[in-house]
């Protein structure tokens, strides 16, 4: 047992006869470790894009409200009398006549 460690400590397992399975494996995990860091990396980066677009839709979605009850209150038919008062314009005292067109064949 001792000598194995002392072995592997010292790096006999990769010159040895038989390294080359072992360098095999050990390419191998490198190879998956890389994989993994690059998924890890990946996975932050989508992470923050989507709190970044989390917080825009909030921020949207406020503005989206405050814009319509500014809108509300602009369509109240005292505010639209009011601005047409403003500019000259009256209610009609006469009720709306429908305009019929015929249409020869």
């Amino acid at each position: 047992m001792k000598k194995s460690a002392v072995d592997i400590l010292k790096g006999r397992f990769l010159i040895s006869d038989d390294s080359l399975k072992n360098w095999k494996f050990i390419l191998f995990v490198a190879f998956l470790a890389m994989i993994m860091i690059a998924s890890s990396h990946s996975v932050d980066k989508k992470v923050h894009e989507i709190a970044k677009l989390n917080d825009e839709v909030k921020e949207l979605r406020s503005e989206f409200v405050d814009l319509r009850s500014k809108l509300m209150l602009l369509k109240m038919e005292s505010n639209v009398i009011k601005k047409m008062n403003e500019k000259g314009l009256v209610s009609s005292t006469e009720p709306p006549k429908k305009i019929r067109v015929k249409t020869v064949e």
